[in-house]
């Protein structure tokens, strides 16, 4: 395997490996995504009917808290996954071309998840900066408006992924 952005010719084992890194990356992404819409279409609908704003903000910290572990490690896998593949399956030259938008989305949606992890203590502590003052369902509005984005994005970067394999 070569990060020239072409495989050996006739390796059957460069295909096995990417073969192995695509149903890695899959994987990881299905469980990501798969994740983020149960939370943000299941998750936030129960906890608006929660009584109690401590109840739905200690119900909401503990999803997010488990959850937001789990992600890590797939944005992770996904990352590298990702870039291996694109390395040697592609090239980063298809970044520039009109058949790398898929690709190009993909990225986007990747960094815009890793960024939001990185800072999720500030985001969140900016939110629930002032718990007396604070209206939590606005708060679990704003997120769920938030965590909304983030599907459509991840859906956009699915269905990019799905163009380029298809050679649109």
């Amino acid at each position: 395997m070569c990060l020239s952005g072409t495989l050996h010719p006739g390796g059957n084992g460069d295909r096995m490996f990417l073969t192995i890194l695509l149903i890695i990356h899959i994987i990881s992404v299905i469980v990501w995504i798969g994740g983020v819409t149960f939370v943000t279409t299941v998750i936030f609908p129960m906890m608006y009917k929660t009584e109690g704003s401590l109840e739905k903000a200690l119900m909401f910290q503990r999803v997010e808290h488990r959850f937001s572990g789990m992600v890590k490690w797939l944005i992770a896998i996904v990352g590298i996954t990702g870039f291996w593949m694109l390395s040697a399956k592609y090239g980063f030259g298809i970044l520039s071309q009109t058949r790398g938008i898929g690709i190009a989305i993909m990225i986007f949606a990747w960094a815009l998840y890793t960024t939001v992890l990185m800072f999720e203590r500030k985001i969140f502590g900016r939110i629930f900066a002032d718990p007396e003052k604070m209206d939590m369902d606005q708060a679990l509005r704003l997120i769920n408006i938030m965590h909304w984005f983030l599907v459509i994005i991840s859906y956009l970067a699915v269905a990019g992924g799905v163009w380029v394999e298809q050679g649109m």
